[in-house]
């Protein structure tokens, strides 16, 4: 796996999209390594999270901002992967096996290329209303993302450390 840091100095797309993926492979560097039942182990009870439960999670945030609200599809085409809003809530956590690991990873990485042709077909200042008909521009949008997978890096961290000594940025 290679991550790249982002450049110290870049135009404001470039630099976005450079923050974007290095915290995208940030996540998968602390899934690296690990097996299945690994990669399902729980925290701290009565959490749910898990390494592959945050791959999920991940995959639905993704899922959501380009998918159902920038490319303006909503839950026609791009319904919930993991959970279900009324009988399944926490379905991205909650439901972790080790036999669907490697599907949920391959999911997670399918939901973050069909996000990356969102955004290539976007300018920072384009809108889109969301479902409860909030107004985002892209540039929002990809600042969310960075502050979304870093806050959860930082439980990764933990949870890997936890599992195996393994720690690091």
């Amino acid at each position: 796996m290679t991550r790249f840091d982002p450049p110290f100095v870049n135009a404001e797309r470039a630099s976005l999209l450079a923050w974007l993926d290095y915290q995208r492979e940030t996540l998968a560097m602390k899934c690296e390594g690990l097996g299945a039942e690994a990669l399902c182990r729980r925290s701290v009870p009565p959490s749910t999270m898990s390494l592959v439960g945050l791959v999920r999670h991940m995959a639905e945030v993704e899922r959501n901002w380009f998918q159902r609200v920038m490319s303006g599809h909503g839950d026609d085409v791009a319904g919930p992967i993991f959970y279900d809003r009324e009988t399944n809530p926490d379905g991205d956590f909650d439901d972790v096996a080790p036999a669907t690991v490697e599907d949920d990873i391959a999911t997670w990485r399918r939901e973050i290329a069909a996000a990356d042709v969102v955004i290539a077909g976007l300018d920072l200042d384009d809108r889109r209303s969301s479902a409860l008909g909030n107004e985002f521009d892209l540039r929002w949008v990809l600042t969310h993302m960075i502050e979304e997978y870093a806050r959860h890096n930082g439980h990764a961290d933990l949870l890997r450390e936890a599992i195996d000594g393994v720690t690091g940025d």
